[in-house]
C-alpha cells in the first residue's frame, strides 16, 4: 500500500506531473479527447511515475506517444503481460518505456507508468480517446472529463481490486481544455460545469464553434460539458471508408457504418403510461452518503436528497403494482421480506421508514443485495423494475454487471451515479447490461428531476420483438457489429455498429429498418443512407466499432464456458488490430536509445488524483497535508460493542463536539452483528458527517407528502399551510355540493401548475394520479370548482391543463 506521504520526495519535493491539455473535437455526437500529460524528474536519480486515472468506461483508447527532446516514441497495443514484461525489462536495463493499461476489475480506471526518466529530463505523453456522447433528459449531449477517482470499496475478504492510487488536498497539476465541435445541425448552446470563455462560432450557419476552459483551472473535479444541438433527435447515418493498409474482409478494412436512430413512439400509446410492475429501490447507505451534494452553502446531504426522491417515487407509483426498498453498505436490509402491493397502508410504512434513513451502514457492496433481490420470485404482469443509487465504487465491477447481464431477462435495471467520482462503468454497466438506463447526477444537479424521468422510461410500455432489417444494393451485405438491441425508450438514441462487405457496380443508397411492437402494436422506424464514405472521419467509427465488439466477447469471456481460450485471443488480435484497449491489452512504448546506468532501486512517485472525500482542504486532513486514505490499513482501530467506543489513532480530527461516525471504502473487515463491527481507517475527515440540521420544508415537497396513495388530498390544516392559508379561509369557499377530498385534490393540482410548472418533470405522475383519481369521483359542479380554486390561490389554471 501507498503511504501517504510518499507524494513528495525525500527533499519534500513534488511529484512529476507538472499540467494536463486536452483538446476535444465533437463531431455530431463523437468526441475525440488528446489528453497531453507534461512530467519532468526534479530527483537526483532516475524516476518511475505512476499515473492512476479515471477514463469514462466506454472510451476507446487508441493512442498512446511520448515526447522525451526531441524524440517521439508512439506505443503499440501488445498483449498485457507481454508488454508488462517488455516494460520491467527496458525499465530495469535502464530504458526509458511507458505503459498505459486498464484496469482487470474495472474498465473506466488506466494505470500509466513512466519509467526512468533521468534526473531534470522531460517527458510529454499524449494519450487519446474517442468516445460517443450520452444523451441527457433535456437533449443535451453530455462529455465528462473525470478527474474525481474514489477508491474502491474492498470487502476484506478479497485481495483483489483496481491499482492503488495516491490522493492529495491541493492537485499539483493544472488543467487545459480546448473544445471544437462540427455539426450537421445548429449548435444551440454549450455549458459547463467549469468557467468557460466565450463560445466562439466559426460560420455563418453556427455548425462550428470553439470555446476555451477559463484559465487557471485546478483538475480538482470532473469537467463536465453539455452541447444543445437544435434538432437533437435527427437520425443519422455515417459510412467510413476503411484503412488501406488493412486486409480487406476484416473490421478495419471494409467500411464501417455508424446509424444513430431516436424511436418516437405513438402519442395514443404513451398518453396511457403503464399501471403494474415491480418496482425496487436500492439506495446506498454507506458512509461517504453523509456527505453533501456539492460545495456550495445551500447543499443537501446526498442521504437526505436521496430520502425526499424515495418521497417522490413512493408517491408517484400507480395503485396495485408492486414494491420494496432496500438500503446497502457493508450490510443490507429491506424494509420488506419480499415486495409488497403497493396501497396506502403500506406506502404509508415505507414512509415512516425512509425518513428514518441514515448513512450509517459502513462500506459499498452491492453484489450481495442484488443476489438477494433476483433470488426473490418475480411476480406474474408485473416486470420487475430495478432502481439502484449509489455515490460509490466498487473493486468487483465486473462482477457486479455479470450478475446484473445474467438476469437482464427478468428485469430493468435504471442506476444512478451521485456525485463526483462515480464510477462511470459501474453505473452506466449496470444500465447497459440490465437494458435501463443510467443518469448521474453531479454538482449542483437536482436528484429528483433525473429520477423522474427514469421513472417514466419504467412505466412506458414495453417494448419487443425488436428487429433490424437491411436494404442495401446487390453485391452489398451488412454484418451487425452492435449486440442486438433489446430496449427502446422513447426520445433515446439507439446506436448500431455495421462492417459492410462487398461492392456495388452502380447504386450507392441503402436503407435500415427498425421494427418493434409497442403494445402489441406494430411500430416501424426507417433511415435511408448513403453508402458513400464521409470525409476526414479517420477511423473513429471503426474504433467505436471495435470496442463495441471487444466488450461484448469480454461478457462472453466472463460468462465461461469451453471456448474461453478462443475468445481471449479473438479479444487480444481485434484490440491489436484496431490499436484499441481491452482488459487483455496495454499500449507500450520503449526508447531503445536511452540506455543508463541505474545504480540502486528506481524512485517510485505515485501522482496524486483529487478524491470525493469532503472539502479538499478542511479540517479533516491529516498531518500530511492530505485528504484521508480510505483504502489503505491503518493505525486507528474501532470497536462499538453495546455502544461502547475504543479508539487508537495517530490522526483523526473532528469538528467539535461532533463524534467520528463509521467508514466506508476501506479494506476492512466488517460484520455486524449485534452492534458491534471491526474498523481500520487512520484518518477520518468530518466533512461529510456534519449532523444533519432540520431541512428547510420545501413547499413542493409538504403538499406531495401529504398526499394519498390513490392520488387524492384530504382537506386540513397542513394543506391549507402550504397554500399559504388557514384551514378555515380554505373551507369557506368550498361549494356545498362539492367534496371535501375532490375540492382539496382540485386545489392541489391548480397550485402545483400555477407555482410549480417549472418542476413539473418531478410531480407529473403525481398529478396524473391525482386527476384519474378525480374523474373516478364523477364530481358534481367540476367546472365551478375550479374557478372557486383560481379565485381563492390567485390563479387562472383551466380544466384541460388540469387534465380532469
Amino acid at each position: 500500500m501507498v503511504n501517504c506521504c510518499g507524494l513528495v520526495s525525500e527533499k519534500n519535493q513534488p511529484v512529476p506531473l507538472k499540467s494536463i491539455s486536452v483538446e476535444l473535437q465533437v463531431r455530431d455526437h463523437v468526441a475525440s479527447v488528446s489528453s497531453c500529460l507534461q512530467y519532468v524528474n526534479e530527483e537526483e536519480r532516475p524516476l518511475e511515475a505512476v499515473f492512476v486515472f479515471p477514463l469514462p468506461a466506454d472510451a476507446a483508447v487508441c493512442h498512446f506517444s511520448a515526447r522525451i527532446g526531441e524524440q517521439e516514441i508512439v506505443a503499440e497495443v501488445q498483449d498485457k503481460q507481454s508488454a508488462r514484461d517488455q516494460y520491467d525489462d527496458a525499465v530495469s536495463s535502464g530504458q526509458q518505456a511507458f505503459l498505459l493499461e486498464e484496469s482487470e476489475e474495472s474498465s473506466d480506471v488506466f494505470k500509466l507508468s513512466v519509467g526512468c526518466l533521468s534526473p531534470g529530463q522531460k517527458a510529454s505523453i499524449t494519450i487519446v480517446y474517442i468516445i460517443e456522447l450520452s444523451v441527457q433528459a433535456d437533449d443535451a449531449l453530455r462529455f465528462c472529463l473525470p478527474a474525481v477517482l474514489n477508491p474502491r470499496y474492498t470487502p476484506a475478504v478479497s485481495a483483489a481490486g483496481v491499482p492503488e492510487v495516491s490522493s492529495a488536498s491541493v492537485i499539483p497539476y493544472t488543467l487545459s481544455l480546448s473544445v471544437e465541435v462540427r455539426s450537421s445541425d445548429r449548435i444551440s448552446k454549450l455549458e459547463s460545469s467549469c468557467p468557460l470563455d466565450p463560445l466562439e462560432f466559426l460560420d455563418a450557419q453556427h455548425t462550428h464553434a470553439k470555446v476555451n476552459l477559463s484559465s487557471g483551472h485546478r483538475f480538482d473535479k470532473d469537467v463536465e460539458l453539455f452541447l444543445y444541438y437544435e434538432n437533437s433527435h435527427h437520425p443519422s447515418a455515417v459510412v467510413e471508408a476503411g484503412a488501406s493498409v488493412a486486409e480487406s474482409g476484416s473490421l478495419m478494412g471494409d467500411p464501417a457504418l455508424m446509424i444513430s436512430l431516436y424511436p418516437e413512439f405513438p402519442a395514443d400509446v404513451m398518453s396511457s403510461l403503464a399501471s403494474q410492475g415491480e418496482f425496487i429501490f436500492v439506495v446506498d447507505r454507506s458512509g461517504s452518503m453523509g456527505c453533501k451534494m456539492h460545495h456550495g452553502n445551500d447543499a443537501q446531504m446526498r442521504i437526505e436528497s436521496a430520502r425526499d426522491t424515495l418521497l417522490l417515487l413512493l408517491k408517484s407509483l400507480p395503485m396495485g403494482c408492486y414494491f420494496n426498498i432496500y438500503g446497502f453498505g457493508s450490510r443490507f436490509e429491506s424494509f420488506f421480506p419480499q415486495s409488497v402491493v403497493y396501497s396506502e397502508d403500506t406506502m404509508e410504512e415505507a414512509l415512516k421508514r425512509v425518513k428514518s434513513m441514515r448513512a450509517d451502514m459502513g462500506g459499498t457492496e452491492i453484489l450481495q443485495p442484488l443476489k438477494h433481490i433476483y433470488s426473490q420470485p418475480c411476480y406474474p404482469d408485473h416486470p420487475r423494475q430495478l432502481f439502484i443509487f449509489t455515490d460509490g465504487e466498487v473493486w468487483n465491477t465486473k462482477e457486479v454487471l455479470d450478475l446484473v447481464k445474467s438476469h437482464v431477462y427478468s428485469h430493468r435495471c435504471f442506476s444512478f451515479g451521485i456525485g463526483e467520482g462515480a464510477s462511470t462503468a459501474l453505473i452506466t454497466g449496470m444500465a447497459r447490461e440490465g437494458s435501463g438506463h443510467a443518469q448521474f447526477i453531479t454538482g449542483t444537479d437536482r436528484m429528483q428531476p433525473k429520477v423522474m424521468q427514469s421513472l417514466r422510461f419504467a412505466l412506458q410500455p414495453a417494448v419487443d420483438n425488436i428487429s433490424v432489417d437491411w436494404s442495401v444494393p446487390e453485391g452489398v451485405t451488412v454484418d451487425m457489429l452492435s449486440p442486438s438491441i433489446n430496449t427502446l425508450f422513447q426520445g433515446q438514441r439507439a446506436l448500431i455498429y455495421a462492417q459492410i462487405k462487398g461492392q456495388s457496380s452502380g447504386q450507392t443508397e441503402g436503407s435500415v429498418t427498425l421494427k418493434y411492437r409497442l403494445k402489441d402494436q406494430p411500430v416501424t422506424n426507417q433511415l435511408q443512407f448513403t453508402l458513400k464514405p464521409a470525409e476526414d472521419t479517420g477511423l473513429t467509427i471503426h474504433r467505436l466499432a471495435a470496442r463495441s465488439v471487444i466488450r461484448s466477447l469480454e461478457l462472453q469471456e466472463r460468462a465461461g464456458g469451453a471456448d474461453m481460450e478462443n475468445i481471449r485471443r479473438r479479444i487480444v488480435e481485434l484490440s491489436v488490430q484496431a490499436g484499441v484497449s481491452s482488459a487483455h491489452t496495454a499500449f507500450i512504448g520503449v526508447n531503445k536509445d536511452s540506455k543508463q546506468t541505474v545504480k540502486g532501486p528506481l524512485l517510485q512517485r505515485r501522482v496524486p488524483v483529487a478524491r470525493m472525500m469532503g472539502a479538499f482542504g478542511g479540517p479533516g486532513m491529516n498531518k500530511c497535508g492530505m485528504a484521508p486514505r480510505m483504502m489503505r490499513r491503518s493505525p486507528m482501530q474501532c470497536d462499538i460493542q453495546s455502544n461502547r467506543m475504543r479508539m487508537e489513532c495517530d490522526s483523526v480530527s473532528f469538528k467539535k463536539g461532533m463524534a467520528p461516525r463509521m467508514m466506508r471504502r476501506s479494506p476492512m473487515p466488517c460484520d455486524i452483528q449485534s452492534n458491534s463491527m471491526g474498523i481500520e481507517c487512520d484518518s477520518v475527515s468530518d466533512d461529510c458527517y456534519e449532523a444533519e440540521a432540520e431541512p428547510q420544508k420545501d413547499p413542493l415537497l409538504q403538499l406531495i407528502s401529504l398526499q394519498k396513495a390513490a392520488g387524492c388530498w384530504e382537506l386540513n390544516a397542513s394543506l391549507a399551510a402550504v397554500f399559504g392559508k388557514t384551514e378555515d379561509q380554505v373551507t369557506n369557499q368550498k361549494a356545498v355540493q362539492v367534496d371535501g377530498s375532490v375540492w382539496a385534490t382540485v386545489l392541489a393540482l391548480i397550485w402545483l401548475y400555477a407555482f410549480k410548472s417549472d418542476q413539473q418533470v418531478e410531480w407529473q405522475f403525481v398529478a396524473m394520479k391525482s386527476a384519474s383519481w378525480i374523474r373516478s369521483q364523477k364530481p358534481n359542479g367540476l367546472s365551478q370548482c375550479v374557478c372557486d380554486g383560481n379565485a381563492l390561490l390567485g390563479c387562472q389554471v383551466t380544466e384541460d391543463m388540469l387534465g380532469i
